[in-house]
C-alpha cells in the first residue's frame, strides 16, 4: 500500500466516479482502476461497490477512507514541515470564511499571501462561525474568520479580535422608518423579520439583543445567505438587523433598500481563529502576513 493508492481512493470516494477521479489525479482511468484493484486484493476487502452507473463506498471503504485521509494529511504535513525547516513554505492551507466577514478583505489578503508563498495551495470553506470553529478543533481547517455576539468568544481555539461592529436596521425603501435618523429595538419589535437560521451565531446576535431588552419578535423568513435576506427585504417581506460594515457596501447603489442606525442594537465581534497546537508553517505564514505578533494562551494580542 502506498500514498498514491490512498489518494486514488479518496478521489473516487469524493467524485463517486472513476473517470472523474482519474482526471483529478492526472492519470488514465485504467491505471487508477488497476491500482485500486491491487489495493483491494492486498487488503482482502472491496472498497467500492460498482455498477455501470454508480460507484459507492462499501462499509470497509468508509472505514478505510477516514484513515486514508488522516495518513495523507500527516504525509502532507510532514513534507510541509520539512520544507518549513528549510525556510520554504508550501503545502495546503485550509481557510474558513464567514460569509459576512468585513474586518479583512480576504481576497486581498490571499493576494498578498500568494505573492510571498506561491507554493501554498489554499482551500476556502464558507460556513457559520460555530461550524468553522469546530472544523478548526477537528483539524479540518487551519484558520478561519469568525463572528460572534459581543461577550461570546470562540472556544477551544486561539482567537484574535479583529474588529467590533454594530448592526443596522435594513428596511425596504418606502418603509415607515426608512427616513428615520435612528431607532430603538422597541420601535421595530412589531415588525416582521428576515434573519439567519436559528441556532447560528449570526442569528444569536439579534436574538440576544431582543432578549436583553425584554422584547420578542416575529422571524417569518430564515436564510443562510445575506444576499437572499436583502432581496426578501427589497420585496417588502420584512426587515433585518445586519452588521453595518458588511451590509453598507452591499446595499450601496440599491435604492430599494434603506439603512437605519439602531441605538441599542446587537454588536458583533469578528475574530481570527486558528488551532493553538502546533500550527503548520503555512498557517504561521498567514498569521505573519496579517501582522499577528505575540500570542498568549486562551486569548491573543496583536503587536
Amino acid at each position: 500500500m502506498d500514498l498514491q493508492q490512498m489518494r486514488y481512493v479518496v478521489a473516487v470516494a469524493e467524485t463517486r466516479n472513476f473517470t472523474r477521479a482519474a482526471e483529478r489525479c492526472s492519470v488514465v482511468q485504467s491505471s487508477l482502476s488497476h491500482r485500486i484493484a491491487d489495493l483491494e486484493r492486498e487488503l482482502g476487502v472491496r472498497l467500492f461497490a460498482r455498477s455501470s452507473r454508480r460507484t459507492e463506498l462499501t462499509s470497509a471503504g468508509e472505514a478505510f477512507l477516514a484513515a486514508a485521509r488522516e495518513c495523507l494529511a500527516a504525509a502532507d504535513r510532514a513534507a510541509a514541515d520539512a520544507a518549513g525547516a528549510a525556510g520554504i513554505v508550501r503545502g495546503r492551507l485550509a481557510v474558513g470564511v464567514l460569509v459576512t466577514t468585513a474586518a479583512v478583505d480576504v481576497p486581498e489578503l490571499l493576494q498578498r499571501y500568494r505573492a510571498r508563498h506561491p507554493d501554498v495551495r489554499v482551500q476556502l470553506r464558507a460556513g457559520g462561525s460555530d461550524e468553522l470553529a469546530e472544523a478548526i478543533r477537528r483539524g479540518e481547517l487551519d484558520i478561519a474568520f469568525l463572528g460572534f455576539p459581543e461577550g461570546v468568544r470562540p472556544s477551544g481555539v486561539e482567537a484574535l479580535v479583529l474588529d467590533e461592529d454594530e448592526h443596522v436596521l435594513v428596511v425596504p425603501a418606502g418603509h415607515r422608518l426608512a427616513e428615520a435618523a435612528r431607532v430603538a429595538l422597541a420601535d421595530v419589535a412589531d415588525e416582521v423579520f428576515v434573519d439567519f437560521m436559528g441556532g447560528t451565531p449570526a442569528r444569536a446576535q439579534t436574538d440576544l439583543a431582543f432578549s436583553a431588552a425584554g422584547l420578542v419578535r416575529d422571524v417569518a423568513y430564515e436564510a443562510g445567505v445575506v444576499e437572499l435576506i436583502t432581496r426578501l427585504i427589497a420585496r417588502g417581506l420584512g426587515v433585518a438587523l445586519l452588521p453595518s460594515a458588511f451590509v453598507r457596501p452591499l446595499v450601496d447603489g440599491h435604492p430599494e433598500l434603506a439603512l437605519v442606525t439602531v441605538v441599542d442594537g446587537p454588536r458583533r465581534v469578528e475574530y481570527l481563529a486558528w488551532n493553538r497546537f502546533n500550527p503548520s508553517p503555512a498557517t504561521l505564514a498567514l498569521l505573519n502576513v496579517l501582522g499577528v505578533g505575540s500570542i498568549r494562551p486562551n486569548g491573543a494580542e496583536r503587536t
